[in-house]
């Protein structure tokens, strides 16, 4: 069982910057890949990103990469969404979750979801 508990979201200006962190419990979270998604109001849940149990491998939406960055510390079990140059698009509650896989950006294929963070960019 993995528990997974984000935070970091907030009302940001575009162009500006965010940091989302999802700590997780349980003495498994280093076996597991990790991914975010998003949920704008209206719209389904979409993939962000996704990082390997190691952190040796990243993926990312096309719509987010070069802007978003995420990253693991599996010492403080972690895992981090570095979000620059936000636009008003990205505006949506972003979620953290854990799978056995690779770091899929299919949804099924993730056991563990968090509750949630709101992120809000104002143009």
């Amino acid at each position: 069982q993995v528990q997974l508990v984000e935070s970091g979201g907030g009302l940001v200006q575009a162009g500006g910057s965010l940091r989302l962190s999802c700590a997780a419990s349980g003495r498994t979270f280093s076996s597991y890949a990790m991914g975010w998604f998003r949920q704008a109001p209206g719209k389904e849940r979409e993939f962000v990103a996704a990082i390997s149990w190691s952190g040796g491998s990243t993926y990312y939406a096309d719509s987010v990469k070069g802007r978003f960055t995420i990253s693991r510390d599996n010492a403080k079990n972690t895992v981090y969404l570095q979000m620059n140059s936000l636009k008003p698009e990205d505006t949506a509650v972003y979620y953290c979750a854990a799978e056995k896989t690779y770091g899929s950006p299919q949804r099924y294929e993730y056991d563990y979801w968090g509750q949630g963070t709101q992120v809000t960019v104002s143009s």
